[in-house]
């Protein structure tokens, strides 16, 4: 496997792999089973197509907002590369910021639609951020595919846009949430989590999973009356505060008033004390 720290190295890499399909899976590191399940999606992928699976590792400043965790967030650089190595993964491009953005950079990309409300209404420019670094990594590796975790599904949305409407030639795959055996969907802020706080995490999935089956089961017949049951169930995280509730079209993420002809998607995100996790489900 190869460590690529700037855009030269990484360069000289694809160039010297000629014209052979690659596979991105971007990351910001702090690798858990989460990632690790996106590796292996991208190396199946790789085989398929006869290519490579290349691996970023960068903690990207611009998608953090003034009083986020920025400064704090995880940096286990030599682990991280073990787990990379460890599921095929065939290069690594681990860039510094500097490398990443210049000091008087100008342009940013900004998508206006899909970005607006959820965890972009709660984080102003976070969606920018993620965009405009991924445009670049997009750029920069020139892969055939790249992979993405429906965990974060928002953002799964807004790459799918930025792909469709910047005319990338890129095949984006969302591979599914990975979650420890209670539930919880894998994240690497779970470690900021108290054990009692820990505890009660788990209870976003189970009021998702709850809600969602009554509406699979026609127990819910209109959004609004989902969105009470919801609220119901996810009293039971007293230690929770709510920051957002919502079911939308899965394509959209339109706000939904009622059911039928769309596919919805339950959305949740919630503070845990200062840490702050999300989640979703479809209806199936």
């Amino acid at each position: 496997m190869e460590v690529l720290p700037d855009k030269t190295t990484l360069r000289d890499w694809i160039g010297s792999r000629r014209e052979r399909p690659r596979v991105l899976v971007p990351t910001m590191g702090a690798l858990h089973r989460g990632h690790t399940s996106l590796f292996d999606r991208a190396r199946a992928e790789a085989v398929r197509l006869g290519g490579d699976v290349v691996a970023t590792i960068f903690v990207n400043p611009t998608q953090f907002g003034p009083n986020e965790d920025f400064s704090a967030y995880p940096r286990p650089l030599e682990a991280d590369l073990e787990q990379c190595r460890e599921h095929g993964v065939d290069a690594v491009f681990v860039p510094e910021a500097g490398e990443m953005y210049a000091g008087d950079r100008s342009i940013t990309i900004t998508e206006n639609r899909l970005s607006t409300t959820l965890c972009g209404a709660s984080r102003p420019g976070h969606f920018d951020g993620v965009c405009t670094v991924v445009a670049k990594l997009f750029l920069l590796a020139q892969p055939d595919a790249a992979v993405f975790g429906q965990k974060d599904f928002q953002q799964l949305a807004v790459i799918r846009r930025l792909v469709r409407d910047l005319d990338f030639p890129i095949e984006i795959i969302g591979a599914p949430t990975v979650r420890e055996t209670d539930g919880l969907a894998l994240s690497s802020r779970n470690v900021y989590l108290t054990p009692e706080q820990r505890a009660q995490a788990p209870f976003l999935q189970q009021a998702l999973a709850t809600t969602s089956r009554a509406i699979a089961e026609g127990r819910l017949k209109a959004p609004s009356a989902a969105r009470e049951a919801f609220l119901a169930e996810f009293a039971a995280a007293t230690l929770a505060r709510l920051d957002y509730f919502e079911i939308v079209d899965d394509m959209t993420l339109e706000r939904l008033e009622e059911f039928g002809g769309s596919e919805p998607r339950l959305l949740v995100a919630a503070f845990f004390g200062k840490t702050r996790l999300i989640d979703n489900v479809g209806v199936s």
